[in-house]
């Protein structure tokens, strides 16, 4: 059974920073691609960014390039999510999720999708 259980969230000034995690399990996660997804009060999903499998290649939405780093640790089957200069439009529950291919998960086409995490940016 695909496990996806993300950690790190919480409430944080404006400027502030937090690191999220995802701890997967129940697949290959050393060879699958991966996402982090969030999704606002009253909006639909907003794909974040994304990472190969390998970790070499990652990519961002425009919103948070220069903000957010994506990465993982193959050994501990983590992904991680590092978010710094927080913005309040920051502010929604963030998932990782599995995809077919990363084109897809951009897509918000996904395979698997955990429960999340939120953020909440506010003073």
């Amino acid at each position: 059974e695909v496990q996806l259980v993300e950690s790190g969230g919480g409430l944080v000034q404006p400027g502030g920073s937090l690191r999220l995690s995802c701890a997967a399990s129940g697949f290959a996660f050393g060879r699958t691609d991966m996402s982090w997804v969030r999704q606002a009060p009253g909006q639909g999903p907003e794909w974040v960014s994304a990472i190969n499998s390998g970790g070499r290649a990652t990519y961002y939405t425009d919103s948070v390039k220069g903000r957010f780093t994506i990465s993982r640790d193959n050994a501990k089957n983590t992904l991680y999510l590092q978010m710094n200069n927080l913005k309040p439009e920051d502010t929604a529950v963030y998932s990782c999720a599995t995809g077919t291919s990363i084109a897809h998960m951009q897509g918000l086409d996904f395979l698997n999708r955990g429960q999340g995490t939120q953020v909440t940016v506010s003073s």
